[in-house]
């Protein structure tokens, strides 16, 4: 009763196919091996992309909101 047989896969796979279709699981497929190699690329340069390139500091975003009321600048609230 623990182990099914290649009778029970066969028949598992045919009620899949008749559910989804072929075209749907080929889409999940090829999608599932586009995620699997998006994930494989980026442990690649993780890894590498540390030990070679020396670290570099984050990069400031410009406020376009400077004139907001809302806003309290950090540096001049500590000084006054």
């Amino acid at each position: 009763m623990g182990s099914f047989s290649i009778w029970h896969w066969l028949i598992v796979l045919v009620v899949v196919i008749a559910i989804f279709g072929t075209k749907k699981l080929r889409n999940v497929g090829s999608d599932l091996g586009a995620a699997v190699k998006g994930f494989k690329d980026g442990m690649k340069d993780g890894t590498s992309g540390s030990a070679d390139a020396p670290a570099t500091p984050p990069q400031q975003v410009a406020n376009s909101k400077v004139n907001d009321p809302n806003t309290v600048d950090v540096d001049a609230k500590t000084k006054s």
